[in-house]
């Protein structure tokens, strides 16, 4: 238990008087009971240990604070660590516990204060290097020097908490013992109190939290942001004839048909005449399930006349139904604007969020949207046929994919797939990275000699394998080396990944290394900050989309020039 209190050291037990000399047996010396705040010497060389550690490198920048809160947690775990081995050490040795001498304190102040230094002075420097790896000149040099002081608060309630835990179950304990045996007592107590701490974790913490937060973006979802404007064209959900209600899109639904580019904006990049392109879109609002709200859609799509366009593309959002600006303009741009969006909402809560707790959602949005866009499309003549185009990013991608069983269905099915920033849960992500062909690093796996589905950091270079042929429909998976979203999985408290023990990826530090536990807080750490980085790296893509998007697509007579001019235009949309 990480509030043991066993190894503390020992206080002179209080004077006592015999009622009188000579008289009687000398009574036993009362016990002292511990404070709250005693501490044993192996758990403080674990929280040590442990603390320091946290300052080695992750995959982004870390703040202050961030350091802080890390290195706190780190520190409990390290100080449970090392009580529990001071204990399992004791049962092998058979001996009870031992005070702890002067010296042995001493020993261990001097070692924290040379220890801990050095490895926040090193934490600083790699923080630097990281920095300027990702271009980001930011640095709270204040917030920096008082992580240790943050360390120093999360630790301590962590601890407390371990030792309020600790005292719960001992009550539990002794109240048992009036009607049960001492070992049938400590067994129903441990698994009560185990019980009661996951609901009121699981249940009252974690969907209290949750439910809040779906409260509120509720209600943010209702509005709209500055720029979106309610379209004029009957070729947009929300417009003139729409089957979708403007005030029922949602907030990002909003977004995604009131912006983008126009026929005028796509003439002045191609240099040629130009199609407005078509989108279509529902939200939560505008229908009960996500059933009814894929054929909203879809019926929407069709009378748009988005069957008609050369080129389709079905959008799985993310969480709070956002549909990255960067991916859909540079597919409209690269289509001349002969091209059709569609896409749903299906939760109120933002991407980070919604990845923890609304998988299932995804799933079910990902599968519904294509499938009855694939009912409409395959009953079409085959020459009559758009295209047909599958996207996502982030845990859009984890819904994109749900709709798909493998390779050869991709290939079947669609004439072109790509998937930025797929999580590590993503399970044709998952397959296709664990079975790559051998001698292909995990951060840019090959698999089945790159034929149909390609991995790329960044898709400006040569996609690998660069000297094999990709023909027929192309899936690619767009992913940094830097990014938690890919990268994060609970794997990381106990077994070294590969992209760690392999090379990390240009944009992460060698110095990064594996640790049990702590590397898996360190990632975890990461994730809401996983867009909060320049281009290019982290969980942000938005010019990497123009080169991902020539890749899969193939358009015709697009220049490099052409190509460098998109760019300029989709950085300066984002």
């Amino acid at each position: 238990m990480a509030g043991d209190t066993s190894d503390s050291p020992a206080e002179p037990a209080p004077r006592t008087d015999t009622a009188a000399a000579g008289s009687g047996p000398e009574p036993k010396p009362r016990k002292r009971r511990r404070g709250l705040w005693s501490v044993t010497l192996p758990g403080c060389w674990g929280a040590l240990l442990f603390g320091c550690l946290s300052f080695t490198p992750s995959l982004l920048p870390r703040g202050g604070i961030l350091q802080g809160l890390i290195c706190g947690i780190d520190a409990a775990l390290g100080y449970a660590a090392g009580v529990l081995a001071a204990r399992v050490w004791r049962a092998f040795a058979d001996r009870d516990p031992r005070p702890p001498r002067r010296r042995s304190w001493t020993v261990l102040f001097l070692g924290a204060a040379v220890l801990f230094g050095l490895s926040f002075g090193f934490g600083q420097y790699w923080q630097y290097r990281i920095r300027e790896l990702m271009g980001v000149s930011d640095y709270n040099v204040p917030l920096a020097v008082v992580s240790p002081l943050v360390a120093a608060l999360v630790f301590g309630l962590l601890l407390l908490t371990a030792r309020g835990v600790r005292g719960l179950y001992r009550r539990l304990v002794r109240l048992l013992k009036r009607w049960i045996g001492p070992r049938a007592a400590s067994a129903v107590g441990w698994i009560a109190v185990a019980a009661l701490v996951w609901a009121l974790v699981t249940g009252l913490l974690l969907d209290g939290l949750v439910g809040l937060a779906n409260n509120a973006f509720s209600v943010r979802d209702t509005t709209t942001e500055e720029g979106a404007h309610r379209p004029t064209t009957t070729l947009r959900s929300g417009g003139p004839g729409s089957l979708v209600p403007w005030d029922s899109l949602g907030l990002q639904g909003r977004n995604f048909t009131g912006t983008g580019p126009s026929k005028g904006a796509i003439e002045k990049f191609t240099g040629r005449p130009a199609t407005e392109p078509i989108r279509s879109y529902s939200g939560l609002a505008s229908s009960d399930d996500t059933e009814s709200r894929a054929a909203q859609a879809v019926a929407d799509l069709t009378r748009q006349g988005g069957f008609r366009r050369a080129n389709l593309l079905v959008m799985t959002t993310t969480g709070s139904g956002w549909v990255d600006p960067a991916a859909v303009d540079t597919f409209e741009y690269l289509s001349g604007g002969d091209s059709a969006t569609v896409a749903i909402q299906y939760s109120y809560l933002p991407s980070w969020l919604s990845y923890l707790v609304d998988q299932s959602k995804a799933r079910e949005a990902g599968r519904a949207l294509f499938d009855a866009v694939y009912d409409t499309w395959s009953k079409l003549p085959s020459g009559n046929r758009p295209r047909l185009f599958v996207a996502g990013e982030s845990l859009g991608s984890f819904g994109g994919e749900t709709a798909f069983s493998g390779e050869y269905d991709l290939r079947n099915r669609t004439a072109g797939t790509l998937f930025a920033g797929p999580p590590a849960f993503n399970t044709l992500f998952r397959e296709f990275s664990d079975h790559r062909d051998a001698g292909s690093p995990e951060v840019r796996p090959v698999y089945k000699g790159g034929r149909t589905v390609r991995f790329t950091n960044d898709p400006a270079e040569k996609i690998p394998p660069a000297d094999r042929p990709w023909n027929g429909t192309r899936v690619l998976y767009l992913m940094h080396p830097s990014d938690p979203i890919v990268w994060w999985s609970p794997r990381l408290v106990y077994a070294e990944p590969d992209w760690i023990g392999q090379h990390p990826g240009d944009d992460v530090l060698e110095q990064m290394v594996w640790l049990p536990l702590v590397t898996f807080w360190q990632v975890t750490a990461d994730l809401p900050f996983a867009a909060d980085v320049p281009s290019g790296h982290g969980h942000t893509y938005v010019t990497e989309y123009v080169d991902a998007w020539h890749a899969v697509m193939r358009p015709a007579d697009v220049t490099a020039q052409d190509l460098d001019r998109l760019k300029d235009i989709i950085a300066a949309d984002k």
